[in-house]
């Protein structure tokens, strides 16, 4: 049986969904993230909409920057709850598409099977090997976008090939309000021209130094050999060399994807005092341990994440041997994490945040 993987990624969600709530912005550059503060706040931009990105605004980018680039957008918090309620409402939606949900006239899908996977409030997979066919697997995407912006006012783009990863790019380069379709004989040539920074896992560094060897895209990337790659990039080089050439054999999974709980806290002013920086902390791991204790959740890795002057950014983590629910190794184990920056890092500290994998 071919292989017909569906990715499917909600357009500019966070934005959209402002947008969709407050009809009074019309079309007007909507920024999701921290307090711009007149250009002086000191977040971060968590998403913009696609009349905002015009002005080069990007996730990720400091709230202070985005508010140079666009000055008159409508800057907007975090409104995490209204977005994991519209997300379940879309999830629900595309796991109506799968073998079992589907209308009894539908009689030759109720005898496949398929898998879906969640990655994020708004992406999923959908394993549609079962339908045999990749015209089929392009009906049923144009029902599910169909349905999705009837019943959510929310437009999504459509990535369809024979594994994750072809979707996954099929779905970038039809964003958005798109459908692609890459078929089994389309995975050489369709990935050729694209920019480097176009495959997933090659990052800002790694294109740099590609770039340097003039290598600017995918076709120019595959002149370098699988060993090339490696003593370049180590292991994560061999996955490059697969990926350029459209390989994936990873599996669509019907596991729900592993939750987290997790809170930040942006310093007013770079800091290394330990009076500050450890108050905030403190406040950070109560606000943690209060969502999981309201939802009766459990942990066993815990992630504390630095961000420095010059927006150098870090993680250490420490996993437990089995899963817990009390504060205070919560706020000890947190604590080591936190105090290991601090020993090992003299720059000063723009950010701290606290993230807990729950079980």
């Amino acid at each position: 049986m071919q292989r017909i993987i569906l990715h499917i990624d909600m357009d500019a969600f966070f934005p959209a969904i402002e947008e969709r709530e407050n009809p009074q912005f019309g079309r007007m550059p909507i920024i999701v993230g921290a307090d711009p503060k007149g250009g002086k706040g000191r977040g971060v931009v968590s998403s913009a909409s696609y009349s905002a990105r015009k002005f080069g605004v990007k996730s990720g980018m400091p709230i202070s920057k985005a508010y140079q680039l666009c000055p008159k957008a409508i800057f907007l918090p975090v409104n995490m709850e209204l977005y994991e309620k519209v997300s379940e409402n879309i999830m629900n939606i595309v796991k109506k598409y799968l073998p079992r949900s589907i209308p009894s006239e539908s009689e030759e899908l109720l005898r496949g099977s398929s898998k879906w996977e969640t990655v994020s409030l708004d992406e999923a997979y959908l394993d549609l090997s079962f339908l045999g066919s990749y015209h089929k697997a392009e009906n049923l995407a144009q029902k599910l976008k169909k349905e999705i912006l009837e019943k959510e006012k929310l437009i999504s783009t459509v990535g369809i090939g024979p594994n994750k990863l072809i979707a996954k790019m099929a779905t970038n380069q039809g964003k958005p309000n798109g459908l692609v379709v890459v078929k089994p004989g389309q995975v050489k040539s369709f990935p050729e021209p694209l920019d480097i920074e176009e495959l997933p896992g090659v990052g800002p560094k790694t294109a740099e130094k590609l770039r340097t060897l003039k290598i600017n895209t995918i076709n120019e990337l595959k002149r370098l050999s699988k060993t090339e790659l490696k003593n370049m990039f180590g292991i994560v080089g061999e996955a490059i060399y697969e990926k350029a050439r459209g390989i994936d054999e990873e599996e669509v999974t019907s596991e729900e994807i592993i939750k987290s709980v997790g809170k930040e806290y942006t310093f007013e002013r770079d800091t290394r005092d330990p009076e500050i920086i450890f108050k905030a902390f403190e406040k950070i791991i109560k606000d943690v341990y209060h969502e999981l204790t309201s939802n009766r959740f459990s942990f066993k890795t815990i992630t504390v994440i630095c961000r420095f002057q010059g927006f150098e950014t870090h993680t250490k983590s420490k996993t437990l041997k089995k899963p817990t629910s009390d504060f205070e190794v919560l706020k000890k184990e947190s604590k080591k994490l936190l105090l290991r920056f601090l020993i090992e890092n003299p720059k000063l500290i723009r950010l701290i945040g606290l993230r807990v994998k729950i079980c």
